[in-house]
């Protein structure tokens, strides 16, 4: 006879116990019974700021929650456990049935912590759990009370850090309040959280450390004054608890099964309860005494009971508390003994507040095993690092985490089969070796034989090395959302004419809503072949925030305005109109390298008013934000300097005119230097142009920053016909063929025949496909429209440039500004002061 097995509730956890259940369970002995307390079915909750992309719950869905075909499994959505009779064996839900069961297992998971502060009752206080939640948080957000756009969240950990970001995402600005000294206590350290404030506090978060909320008083029209320990106030829109979470274990205290001390139901390694026809599973699971708050161990138990069900002595196997996330872009990480708890152990710290990187290792005390580590803004070396804990090190444990050029560098093949590559899932390497081994020939048919990679994902990267190491040939697939790599996504768009994200998706991709890799892709793909305006319909939710608002975010939430100066040419008219916008709206004002003017501490309300008196003065749009042509910068060459052998102003207005909003795969740069005396520095250029006797030397690949190279010398003594159309096709080739977010440098490096490649396709043709570069140049020069002329015709695209959305007009008063040495700089709230010199050292 089938037994019965009810679950109450469904999430991560309890989907995974059904799905190790049914996998197991070849003859079908267990009948199960879901009891869901949601609307929705099992959805991945880890991406739960993701929803405020979409709005559709079906976006968040775990693959196969609603069992589709499986006879032995029912679940029943917007019901729960309200009693269980353990003597009956049966549990009463929340709409009146009872339900008789042979095994209970409690997947109740947990709830948010709300700490008792006066006022939390408030109609404008939420929790930040569910979809439900963020349905309610965005209903209030729309209707917040008028001139007011702030958003507090209480609680500074991993979850306070993803509502903050929901909040962004709303277009609230966020304030967080944190109890501890530093943001995500639990993760960073005292100098990872340092940096972490500093990086998301540029991001547009105010960071209140070391700091209770001591009351919330309610407003009639609904908004709030949150009143801080430490007597300062802030006037919000509305407020989200996101300080814990706390074990849901009132239905198994009211069936009188064990619980701890500090809440969850007590189990043994076998996850069973006081009851042995009960067992507990994830969050509320006090397994040994202890609960566990991630996903990693919740799966682990569901793998454990599910094992028990069908007679296995399956035990927990003990939990990997590692984590790897993004927070509003930024990484972090922390793996093993990151705190450095062991005696004797040592601390290898590399700090660069200047690169917005914090990196630290924890080996023993003879510095010859890897313990733990925590990493801010760069978490690369986490994949590679993590499974090495309780390991001996290769090498120095310093250059383990130094910047690039470090002697060491941990391959996967130094890993011994053991090593734990997925932590979510307890894949080892030697089971994706033998997975690969016996067929699995990419990152899908990994997954799928293995589960690695198939939560969190941190752990891809070495299973692609893995896959590499192994011999097989790597997808060059843009992200797991295409097949298809940047430049063969750029033909499909060419040759298909598709003009949105939606259809490309649809019809070339996966179907699903992209990701932060292959949205902004698209979005620069699209621009680069055809001149409609970026903000135009769909394309507009594609933009990053700089080209949202077509301007450059700063780090106290203010733009700047660069109107662009072709070959750093200026008019006096212009430049007193420059003067007066400047002085009008009390900007900074500063001269760029690149021979232009950057005007410092716009609001983004006040951007449109700004560009119109600029456009009106014959100025337009200098693209500083975009991925697009920057300047051409050019010496004063044959027109007035004596040793001037061409006119390099002249052709640096010209080639600036011709290639302006071009957008590519990352930002240009052009110079044209009137002889070789090179005042314009053009061979530190994406392209430059040296002049001769006899013409133009043309050289490409040049890049500053942090990999300066010189660019390389594709032809000489050209006439300016031939000079133009060649750069013409270098940067069309560039644009079709490069990478998401590669320089002209790395390109060329990565072209089998590097320049002598090049000066075959561009000088001789070899691909016989320069008519065809040329006549893509000519289109876009011919459709070339200033960006910001065409946010001022259109009513729809200036609705945009508000600080919040429910009061228009309103300015946003956390934007502030102090004086330093005659100079105005941006103040940004509650952000520490850091060390401006990069250390390191064994502390």
């Amino acid at each position: 006879m089938q037994k019965k097995v009810v679950v109450v509730g469904h999430g991560m956890v309890g989907h995974r116990f059904v799905e190790a259940l049914r996998a197991r369970d070849d003859r079908g002995e267990w009948a199960v019974t879901v009891l869901c307390e949601e609307k929705e079915a099992a959805y991945d909750r880890v991406a739960l700021s993701s929803y405020v992309n979409t709005w559709d719950p079906k976006e968040l869905a775990l693959a196969g929650n609603d069992y589709p075909d499986d006879v032995n499994v029912d679940v029943r959505l917007s019901a729960t456990g309200v009693k269980i009779d353990r003597t009956a064996r049966t549990v009463t839900t929340s709409t009146g049935e009872t339900l008789s069961y042979d095994k209970l297992v409690l997947a109740t998971g947990s709830y948010a912590f709300v700490p008792p502060v006066p006022g939390k009752d408030s109609r404008n206080c939420f929790v930040y759990r569910t979809l439900d939640d963020l349905d309610k948080i965005k209903a209030a957000a729309e209707t917040a009370a008028a001139g007011n756009g702030v958003g507090v969240v209480v609680g500074g950990g991993l979850l306070g850090l993803e509502a903050a970001n929901a909040l962004k995402l709303l277009g609230l600005t966020p304030h967080v309040v944190e109890l501890a000294p530093r943001l995500m206590p639990l993760q960073v350290d005292e100098g990872g959280g340092a940096l972490l404030k500093n990086l998301v506090t540029d991001l547009g978060l105010t960071i209140h450390t070391g700091v209770s909320t001591a009351a919330i008083n309610e407003k009639e029209d609904g908004s709030l004054t949150v009143e801080l320990s430490n007597g300062e106030t802030i006037d919000a829109a509305l407020l989200v608890f996101s300080a814990g979470v706390r074990p849901r274990d009132e239905l198994a205290r009211t069936a009188g099964l064990d619980v701890g001390e500090r809440g969850g139901v007590i189990t043994g390694l076998e996850c069973q309860t006081s009851d042995p026809d009960v067992y507990a599973i994830g969050e509320v699971a006090a397994i040994e005494g202890r609960c566990y708050g991630l996903v990693g161990p919740g799966y682990a138990s569901a793998e454990v009971v599910a094992d028990r069900l069908l007679g296995g002595e399956a035990e927990f196997p003990g939990a990997d508390l590692s984590t790897k996330l993004k927070l509003l872009g930024v990484d972090v990480a922390s793996f093993g003994d990151a705190f450095a708890q062991t005696p004797g152990a040592l601390e290898v710290v590399f700090s660069n507040p200047a690169a917005g990187t914090y990196a630290k290792i924890v080996v023993s005390d003879d510095a010859k095993t890897l313990l733990g580590g925590i990493l801010v803004g760069d978490a690369s070396s986490y994949a590679t690092l993590r499974p090495m804990v309780g390991r001996e090190l290769p090498g120095d444990p310093a250059a383990m985490i130094a910047p690039a050029g470090g002697s060491v560098e941990i391959g996967a093949g130094a890993l011994p089969d053991d090593a734990q590559i997925c932590s979510c899932n307890a894949v080892t390497k030697g089971d994706i070796c033998g997975a690969i081994a016996d067929g699995a020939c990419d990152i899908a048919a990994v997954k799928g034989c293995t589960n690695a990679g198939t939560s969190c994902g941190g752990c891809l990267p070495l299973v692609k090395k893995l896959l590499a190491d192994s011999g097989v040939e790597l997808s060059k697939a843009l992200c797991e959302c295409f097949a298809h790599s940047r430049a063969e996504l750029f033909q499909i768009v060419q040759s298909t004419g598709i003009r949105t994200f939606s259809k490309l998706i649809d019809k070339h991709g996966d179907g699903s809503r992209g990701c932060d890799i292959c949205k902004p892709t698209v979005a620069s793909i699209l621009a680069s072949t055809s001149s409609d305006h970026i903000l135009e319909g769909e394309q507009a939710s594609l933009q990053d925030t700089n080209d949202h608002f077509l301007a450059n975010l700063q780090k106290n939430g203010t733009y700047s305005v660069v109107p662009r100066m072709p070959g750093g040419e200026v008019t006096a008219d212009q430049l007193i109109v420059i003067g007066q916008v400047a002085k009008e709206f009390d900007l900074y004002v500063k001269v760029t390298g690149g021979q232009r003017i950057d005007m410092f501490g716009a609001r983004v309300e006040q951007l449109p008013a700004i560009w119109k008196r600029l456009v009106e003065a014959g100025m337009e749009s200098g693209h500083a934000y975009g991925k697009s042509l920057r300047t051409v910068k050019s010496c004063v060459g044959s027109s007035w300097c004596r040793y001037g052998q061409q006119d390099s102003v002249k052709m640096a207005v010209d080639l600036e005119k011709r290639y302006r909003g071009l957008r590519s795969p990352h930002k240009l740069k052009l110079a044209v230097s009137g002889c070789a005396r090179e005042c314009a520095e053009a061979r530190g250029k994406d392209v430059g142009v040296i002049a001769t006797e006899k013409g133009w030397n043309l050289y490409v690949g040049g890049n500053g920053g942090q990999t300066p190279r010189h660019a390389e010398l594709l032809a000489g003594d050209l006439d300016d016909a031939t000079l133009v159309r060649y750069i013409d096709r270098y940067l069309m080739f560039y644009i079709r063929t490069a990478d998401r977010l590669q320089r002209t440098a790395p390109w060329q490096e990565s072209l089998e025949g590097g320049l002598d490649y090049l000066k075959k396709v561009i000088c001789e043709d070899s691909l016989g496909i320069a008519d065809e570069l040329e006549a893509a140049m000519e289109r876009h020069v011919a459709g070339y429209k200033d960006e910001w002329a065409g946010v001022l015709e259109d009513p729809q695209k200036l609705s945009r440039f508000v600080s919040f959305v429910n009061a228009p007009a309103e300015p946003d008063p956390l934007v502030q500004f102090a004086e330093s040495d005659g100079r105005k700089i941006p103040v940004t709230l509650g952000m520490p002061a850091m060390p401006e010199t990069a250390t390191t050292g064994v502390k």
